[in-house]
């Protein structure tokens, strides 16, 4: 059954070995570790470095021999990277989930590598088994990332293709998949609500992505099938985006001159900066899994981007950047950051505000602003009985 999935699917414990030994033989793999760990030394001592640490990794990953096991050893490493990065992680709404259970996770999607990372941090120290997550090809241009990442339970998205036929192609075999790994293995899966990060702050679901997922069983009606998999809905907020200029450069580009091209290597820059960048308060918070959909897709969009947009943290920025924002919303109603925070919380965030727009051209602070101000307009809303 599995070999359909082939292409896309993540490793089986049975290849993990294998993946290693040749990741720790590859230049570019070595070098960016090379550069993490050592970034002083890269570059005269690189030749002498390079040999040592692949020594290193082959002693320490000699006992791994499964896709849990090698999760369990990284462990540690990402939560000295989460911790590293933040002012701290919580998440709430994890007694919805059951262990042993399978789930469809819809998250919305800020940042490339960390959204499934804070939702594997959540679950992980719940006790729940980490979902297999769906990431684009388009960020797998290198043969080492490819294997990082099917080696932590992703599977491959193939957005890079073009003629319609293939894509339809392409979406049946995810769709197939999707349903196989929840039903058939038991296993959870990850997916952002929409393709793309929500560069605005304006988190919606598409629903194309839940038409996406009922394809491969046309013939069963759409309510019946995705309630079978359990959608749920998730959260993910940051207090800062550690990639907030670049988005509200791109955004400026775009509504400037109607286009904008990612330079070479954007994408990488931005899954570094996304990993390492300071972002505050995070919290993730999973609402209760829907064991009963609408039978229209446009509907169980709608229902999931209540649950997500209401269980967005609010953090002082947002209430800041609101104030500030030129699109305020004469509907509703929204406090000002010094009537929900105490001075000193305040008094940081105003701290840290300030810095990033003072680094923002002032013909860009308008998006920056946005990114932040969008949460409250859209939570207000809902939480006033208002249409988004």
């Amino acid at each position: 059954m599995m070999d359909e999935f082939e292409a896309i699917r993540p490793y089986a414990d049975a290849e993990v070995p294998a993946v290693m030994s040749r990741l720790f033989t590859d230049r570019d793999f070595l070098d960016i570790l090379l550069r993490f760990r050592f970034p002083r030394l890269a570059n005269t001592f690189g030749w002498l470095l390079k040999p040592i640490i692949a020594h290193r990794l082959r002693r320490e990953f000699a006992t791994i021999d499964s896709v849990d096991a090698l999760q369990h050893k990284i462990e540690a490493y990402v939560d000295r990277t989460i911790e590293r990065a933040t002012d701290g992680v919580t998440y709430s709404g994890v007694q919805h989930l059951q262990p042993g259970r399978a789930y469809l996770f819809l998250a919305n999607h800020r940042d490339i590598v960390m959204d499934p990372a804070f939702v594997n941090y959540a679950v992980y120290h719940a006790g729940i088994r980490t979902p297999r997550i769906a990431i684009g090809d388009n960020l797998l241009q290198r043969p080492f990332v490819s294997d990082l990442m099917r080696l932590n339970k992703s599977f491959i998205v193939r957005r890079s293709i073009t003629t319609r036929r293939e894509k339809l192609a392409a979406y049946q075999v995810l769709s197939a998949y999707i349903n196989h790994s929840i039903r058939e293995d038991g296993e959870s899966v990850w997916i952002a609500q929409a393709e793309g990060r929500a560069k605005d702050g304006d988190d919606r679901t598409d629903s194309a992505i839940l038409k996406m997922v009922h394809m491969s069983r046309k013939d069963q009606p759409f309510a019946e099938v995705l309630a079978a998999l359990q959608p749920t809905p998730v959260a993910i907020s940051y207090e800062y985006d550690p990639c907030d200029l670049a988005k509200a450069r791109e955004l400026y580009t775009r509504a400037t001159t109607g286009s904008y091209t990612k330079a070479p290597g954007e994408d990488d820059a931005s899954i570094a900066l996304g990993i390492t960048g300071y972002k505050g308060r995070v919290h993730v918070h999973f609402g209760a899994p829907m064991s009963q959909v609408a039978d229209d897709p446009k509907e169980l969009a709608a229902a999931l981007d209540r649950e997500i947009l209401c269980g967005y943290r609010l953090f002082p920025v947002h209430y800041l950047a609101y104030r500030m924002w030129d699109a305020q919303d004469p509907a509703i109603s929204v406090p000002s950051a010094a009537e929900l925070f105490e001075p000193a919380e305040l008094q940081r965030a105003e701290a840290q505000w300030g810095a990033r727009l003072a680094a923002c051209p002032p013909e860009q602070q308008p998006y920056l602003i946005q990114q932040y101000a969008n949460p409250v307009r859209n939570q207000y809303r809902l939480n006033a009985g208002l249409p988004l």
